[in-house]
C-alpha cells in the first residue's frame, strides 16, 4: 500500500507532462495564495498616525514639555522691546524746471515712494534725529541691555539695569554710536495701494521708541520743505533769463517768416495747407469715386459678356420686362398642360407656341436695351476717370515747383513754433514757481502720530512656546522615524502584509507562558477564538475550501507554530472532520507533548524502515481531542533532511490524505535548514507563522524567498504573539481585546459541551448580556477604524 504512488506525489507530479513540477496549477492558487496587494496600504491614512502618537504617547509628552521649558527660559533671556508706528503720506513733488525734459511722477509712480522710504532710512534723517532728541547724550539708549543674555533673566527678576560709562567715549563717537542705533532700529514700509509709508521704530523703552519715530517723520518734511524752497527760488531765476532770451528769439524768426512769404508768394489757406494741396485732395477724392464707379460697371458689363445679362438687378427690378417673363411663364404652363391632350402641330398649339415666341423675342430685346445702357455707362465711367487723372497730373507738376519753395518756409515756420513753444511753457513755469517759493509747500505729511506702546513685541510668549512646541513635535517625529526605520522587525499586521505581500489569515494574541496551556484548551478564550478566525479563513482559502495537505511553519523557532498546529487540528476535528498531524519537526518535535502522547515510535521509525507492516497502523495513535490522529516525530535521526526528501515520506503524505479528511504538518523553521522547503513540495498549502516583535523582516522575507523557491505554495501568514493589550492596539484591532470573547457567567449557551456549541463557520455561538459602556465605547471605535479604512481605500 506504501509502494502504490499517489496523484500528488513526487514522482506522479515528475510523470505529468513537461515532467515538471506544477505547483501552479494548485486549486488555492487563486484564494488566499494570490494576495493582490491593495492601495490601502500605501495611502495615507490618519488613523495610523493616531496610533503612532498613542504608541509614543510619553516620548511625544516628555519631548513637547522640554520644548515648553526651553521656550519659556528662551523668552526669559530675551530682551523685551517696544515698537512705535508712525504714518507718513507722501505727496508729488511740486517744482519742476522743464516739463518737457523730467519725468513727471504720478500718484501711483512706486519710485517715487520707493525713494522717500529710503531717505526715511537714510544718514542725514538720522543725523537730524539725534541732534533734534539729544540722542547721543542718553547713555540708556547708547548702550543697551543684550538682546539675548543669560544675565536678562536676574536684570527681569529684580529691575537691574547695567550701563556703561559715557564719559569714555567723545562726542563725535556718542553720536555715531547713537546715529547707528537709529538706523539699524528703523523700518519703513510701504502700504500696498496706498501713498502711505509706515515708520517703526523698536527700542527697550516705549518713551523713545515714540519719540524717534515722530521725529523721523518730522525730520523728513522739514528735509523736504528745505530743500523744495532752495530748488525754487533757484528755478525762478533761471526762468526768467530764459525767457527773455525765447521772447528775443521768437521775435526774430517771426519776421524771417513773413518775408520769406511775401517774396515766394506763397499762399496758406490758414491751416498750413496751400491751395495746391487743397485742389489736390479734392480731385484725389474725385477720381476714387470715378474709378470705383468705373469698376462696378466692368463688373456688370463682364457679367453680360458672359451670357448672363438677365440677371442683372436693372433687368430684375424692370416692371415691363418681368410682366413679360409672367406672361411667359404662364403661357408655356398653359401650352405644356394642353400638351398632354392635343399634338404640338395642332393649331391651337401652334398658336400658343407663336405667342410664347412673340413675348420671348419682346423680352429679350428689352433685356438688350438696358445692357446697351450699362455698356454707355462704362464708357462715360472710363472718360471721366481719364480727364481726373490729367487734371491730376498737371497739379501734381505745380506742387512739385511749390515744393521747392515751402522747403525754406516750412524751415521758417517751424523755428517759430518752437520758440512760441518755449515761450508759452516758460512763462507757465515761472507762474508755477512763483507761487511755490511763496508758499513753500509740503511734499509730506503725517497722518498719524505714534502713540505710546504699551507693551512689548519682542519677546512674545505665546509665539516663542508656539514654535517651542512645533520644534519638539518635528524632533519627536523624528525620534519617532529612526526608531520604526530602526525597529525591524513586525509590529502589526499591515507591516507584514506590506513586506511579505501575503494576506495576514489570523492574528493571534500573545499570552503569558503559564497560561498558555490554560487558553488553548478553553473554548472561551481569546486564543481559542483567534484560532477558530484562523481556521475560518484557511477553510476560504482556494475556490476548494482548505488544502488538504496544510503544513504550518516559520522563519525562526520559537514563534507558535506547533501551537498553531495542535489549535488548528483540534478546530478542524470539531468540525466533523477526520485531521491527522504529522509532527515533521525531526530535530526539534514538540507535537507529542502538546497532545500528551510518548514518542518513541513515530515518523523518523517509518521512514527508516525500523518498523514492521504489521506494526505501521500503530504509529498513527488517536489523540484526546475529537476527530484527531498524530505521528509523532520518533527518534531523533542523524539525517532529518534526507528522510524528508526520501520517496517513502511523499507515498506517507498521499496515503494519509486518502484516509484523513486534513493532513497539518509541523515543519521545523526556514531559516538555516532545508526541511520546510522540503515538505513544502508535498504540501497543498503552506501556513507562515510569523511572530509579532520578535522575527525580524529580512528573515520573514528570506523565509518566504526560500519556500517559494522550492515550490511550495504559500497560502498566507499567521501572525502570532501580537501583544493587544497595548494601548493604541486595543483601539487598531479592538475585536481581539480577551473580554470581548469572554463568555459571562449569566450568559445564555447552547446545550451540550463547549466544543459541540460551534456554528457553520467553527466559532462559538453566544448570547451576550447586554455589555457595559467600555464594551460600547470600543464598538464605536471599531465603527470609526472601519469607516477611516474605507475613505483611505475608497
Amino acid at each position: 500500500m506504501l509502494d502504490r504512488p499517489l496523484p500528488h506525489s513526487p514522482r506522479a507530479l515528475q510523470a505529468a507532462p513537461g515532467g515538471a513540477m506544477r505547483q501552479d496549477l494548485s486549486p488555492y492558487e487563486y484564494g488566499y495564495g494570490r494576495y493582490q496587494e491593495v492601495d490601502e496600504r500605501d495611502a495615507f491614512n490618519p488613523l495610523h498616525i493616531f496610533f503612532y502618537v498613542l504608541q509614543y504617547r510619553w516620548l511625544i509628552a516628555s519631548l513637547l514639555a522640554i520644548g515648553l521649558v526651553l521656550g519659556f527660559a528662551i523668552t526669559m533671556m530675551q530682551t523685551p522691546k517696544y515698537e512705535a508706528l508712525a504714518r507718513l503720506e507722501v505727496m508729488t513733488p511740486s517744482a519742476r524746471v522743464f516739463q518737457e525734459m523730467e519725468m513727471v511722477a504720478e500718484a501711483s509712480d512706486v519710485r517715487a515712494f520707493l525713494t522717500a522710504r529710503e531717505r526715511l532710512k537714510s544718514r542725514a534723517i538720522a543725523q537730524r534725529v539725534v541732534l533734534g532728541l539729544g540722542l547721543s547724550e542718553q547713555a540708556a539708549f547708547l548702550f543697551p541691555s543684550p538682546d539675548f543674555a543669560p544675565a536678562n533673566i536676574v536684570r527681569r527678576a529684580f529691575g537691574m539695569r547695567f550701563s556703561e560709562d559715557m564719559s569714555d567715549y567723545s562726542p563725535e563717537q556718542r553720536e555715531e554710536i547713537a546715529i547707528r542705533r537709529v538706523m539699524n532700529n528703523l523700518s519703513v514700509d510701504l502700504l500696498a495701494n496706498t501713498s502711505l509709508l509706515t515708520i517703526s521704530f523698536r527700542d527697550q523703552s516705549p518713551v523713545t521708541a515714540q519719540e524717534v519715530a515722530n521725529r523721523v517723520a518730522q525730520s523728513y518734511i522739514d528735509s523736504r520743505v528745505d530743500q523744495t524752497g532752495e530748488t525754487s527760488e533757484l528755478a525762478r531765476q533761471f526762468i526768467q533769463d530764459q525767457v527773455l532770451q525765447v521772447k528775443e528769439r521768437l521775435q526774430k524768426s517771426e519776421e524771417a517768416l513773413v518775408a520769406y512769404a511775401k517774396e515766394a508768394g506763397i499762399t496758406m489757406t490758414g491751416t498750413d495747407i496751400s491751395l495746391i494741396d487743397t485742389s489736390i485732395q479734392a480731385i484725389n477724392a474725385a477720381q476714387s469715386k470715378a474709378v470705383e464707379e468705373r469698376l462696378n460697371y466692368q463688373r456688370l458689363v463682364q457679367q453680360i459678356d458672359q451670357g448672363r445679362g438677365g440677371s442683372l438687378e436693372q433687368v430684375l427690378s424692370s416692371e415691363g420686362l418681368q410682366k413679360l417673363r409672367s406672361e411667359i411663364a404662364g403661357l408655356s404652363a398653359e401650352y405644356q398642360q394642353k400638351l398632354g391632350t392635343f399634338k404640338p402641330g395642332f393649331p391651337e398649339m401652334q398658336q400658343l407656341q407663336a405667342q410664347i415666341s412673340e413675348l420671348r423675342k419682346q423680352y429679350e430685346n428689352g433685356v438688350a436695351v438696358v445692357t446697351d445702357g450699362v455698356r454707355l455707362k462704362l464708357q462715360e465711367a472710363q472718360s471721366r476717370e481719364a480727364d481726373l487723372a490729367q487734371k491730376l497730373t498737371e497739379l501734381q507738376a505745380e506742387q512739385v515747383a511749390y515744393q521747392d519753395k515751402n522747403i525754406q518756409y516750412t524751415i521758417l515756420k517751424r523755428e517759430v513754433d518752437s520758440n512760441r513753444s518755449q515761450y508759452e511753457s516758460l512763462i507757465g513755469k515761472l507762474n508755477d514757481v512763483g507761487v511755490a517759493t511763496e508758499l513753500r509747500q509740503q511734499n509730506a505729511s503725517i497722518v498719524d502720530l505714534a502713540p505710546l506702546p504699551q507693551s512689548p513685541v519682542w519677546p512674545r510668549l505665546p509665539i516663542n512656546l508656539a514654535l517651542a512646541l512645533a520644534l519638539s513635535a518635528a524632533l519627536a517625529a523624528a525620534v519617532i522615524y529612526v526608531l520604526e526605520m530602526l525597529n525591524n522587525t513586525f509590529v502589526n499586521p499591515e507591516q507584514l502584509e506590506k513586506e511579505l505581500g501575503l494576506p495576514v489569515m489570523g492574528i493571534l494574541p500573545q499570552v503569558k507562558p503559564a497560561e498558555l496551556a490554560a487558553s488553548a484548551t478553553d473554548p472561551t478564550s481569546g486564543l481559542s477564538e483567534a484560532y477558530r478566525s484562523l481556521r475560518t479563513a484557511i477553510q476560504f482559502a482556494g475556490s476548494e475550501g482548505a488544502p488538504k495537505i496544510l503544513m504550518v511553519t516559520s522563519a525562526e523557532p520559537a514563534e507558535g507554530k506547533s501551537t498553531t498546529v495542535y489549535k488548528l487540528a483540534r478546530d478542524f476535528g470539531v468540525l466533523g472532520s477526520k485531521v491527522i498531524v504529522v509532527d515533521a519537526d525531526l530535530r526539534k518535535p514538540a507535537v507529542h507533548r502538546q497532545f500528551g502522547l510518548d514518542n518513541t515510535v513515530g515518523l523518523s521509525n517509518v521512514l527508516t524502515n525500523t518498523v514492521s507492516k504489521d506494526k505501521l497502523p500503530q504509529v498513527i495513535r488517536r489523540t484526546s481531542a475529537e476527530n484527531v490522529w498524530t505521528i509523532t516525530s520518533g527518534t531523533i535521526p542523524p539525517n532529518p533532511a534526507d528522510l524528508l526528501s526520501s520517496q517513502r515520506m511523499a507515498l506517507l503524505i498521499g496515503h494519509l490524505a486518502e484516509r484523513f479528511d486534513f493532513v497539518i504538518i509541523d515543519s521545523p523553521p526556514v531559516i538555516g535548514l532545508s526541511d520546510a522547503p522540503i515538505l513544502g513540495r508535498l504540501a497543498r498549502g503552506t501556513l507562515l507563522v510569523v511572530s509579532s516583535n520578535q522575527v525580524t523582516r529580512k528573515a520573514a522575507s528570506l523565509a518566504l524567498k526560500r519556500l517559494r523557491a522550492s515550490g511550495a505554495h504559500v497560502i498566507g501568514a499567521a501572525m502570532s504573539k501580537f501583544s493587544v493589550g497595548k494601548y493604541d492596539y486595543k483601539y487598531a484591532y479592538s475585536y481581539m481585546n480577551n473580554q470581548y470573547y469572554s463568555y459571562g457567567g449569566d450568559a445564555a449557551q447552547l446545550e451540550g459541551p463547549h466544543d459541540q456549541q460551534s456554528g457553520a463557520d467553527g466559532s462559538d455561538v453566544h448570547v451576550s448580556s447586554g455589555g457595559g459602556l467600555r464594551r460600547r465605547l470600543r464598538a464605536v471605535a471599531d465603527r470609526l477604524s472601519g469607516r477611516s479604512r474605507q475613505t483611505a481605500t475608497g
